[in-house]
């Protein structure tokens, strides 16, 4: 089988675009989480955090399916939509789009550049839910915001959400981000446990100062990651409830890959995030194999982006500069 890829990341979060609008591609529900494990197995000539299915939608401009590097299916991804916004608008040459997501129809558009010369999109992340039922928990209460889980860590507060991905997030100090006790409570979670039957993203996040966050996340499906966009919004939205950010203003939201904007909006009851950053391409390229033998694939036609990375490693600098001089 032959398949045209595109290389791309959302603050160094990595993915491969097959874009199933242009290619009438036939894909069985296994056929797509092998393509995942095997084409982004970091071992390989490719390696990635997940792939991207750009499909036809009934509903929308275009249907975004999310497969991680495990194979399994997330209902939503931040930084992956951001890259799905800018394929499908140069695609159809248009400034904004519809994108079907397994939970929600989104908007996307271009907007004015994070950083020079780096193409930016915007994109809704929603709905929010701070039901335990929603992502699931099992706890005895309907919420958790700001609250122990004794049985993960006797002085962190914690608090869980859905946008529509499920995270635990919890504010720490440099002492904290610099010990092994995220590692430790998110291989938990992410494994046989109480309280999460199937798994949650665990992100611990940093005040830089007023308007600013420094977000790490373990990625359900996947490990640390340079980042996650449903968790930089969630985390956003974690730094307002706890009153280091005001609704209705932007927080710059940074992160291992480089940073983001985040911009919550609060109207009857109901939160809505804006998620602004990247979406820059790395190289495209063809690629072919036999099912049988998938993991001896091959990949010809690599042609890179060149002008868009040095221009990403730019923000990425200045970004670590900034966290380096403000995390305490």
């Amino acid at each position: 089988m032959n398949i045209k890829i595109t290389k791309c990341h959302g603050s160094g979060n990595d993915f491969l675009i097959i874009d199933e609008i242009s290619d009438a591609y036939q894909f069985t529900e296994d056929e797509r989480a092998e393509i995942a494990k095997t084409l982004c197995n970091r071992a390989s000539s490719l390696g990635a955090d997940g792939i991207l299915f750009v499909m036809p939608s009934q509903v929308a401009d275009a249907r975004m399916r999310v497969f991680n590097a495990d194979g399994s299916e997330a209902s939503m991804c931040g930084n992956g939509i951001r890259c799905v916004a800018r394929y499908v608008c140069e695609l159809l040459q248009v400034e904004e789009a519809m994108i079907e997501t397994m939970k929600a129809n989104l908007e996307v558009k271009n907007e004015t550049d994070i950083y020079p010369d780096i193409p930016t999109y915007l994109v809704e992340i929603s709905p929010v839910s701070f039901q335990t039922k929603d992502l699931p928990l099992e706890v005895e209460s309907t919420t958790l915001i700001n609250e122990k889980i004794p049985g993960l860590n006797k002085d962190l507060l914690f608090t869980a959400l859905a946008v529509p991905n499920s995270h635990l997030i919890t504010l720490v100090d440099k002492a904290v981000l610099d010990s092994d006790i995220q590692e430790t409570i998110s291989k938990y979670v992410n494994g046989p446990n109480e309280y999460f039957p199937d798994g949650v993203n665990v992100s611990f996040v940093s005040i830089l100062e007023k308007g600013s966050i420094y977000v790490r996340t373990y990625e359900r499906g996947v490990g640390f990651t340079n980042a996650c966009g449903t968790a930089m919004s969630a985390s956003t939205l974690v730094s307002i409830l706890n009153g280091f950010n005001e609704k209705n203003t932007y927080v710059d939201v940074y992160n291992n890959g480089g940073k983001v904007r985040c911009y919550v909006h609060h109207q009857n009851d109901q939160y809505r995030i804006d998620l602004i950053g990247n979406a820059t391409y790395v190289y495209r390229a063809d690629v072919s194999f036999e099912w049988d033998t998938i993991e001896n694939y091959a990949v010809t036609n690599k042609i890179y982006f060149e002008e868009e990375a040095v221009q990403y490693k730019k923000l990425q600098q200045e970004a670590k500069q900034y966290v380096e001089n403000h995390l305490k």
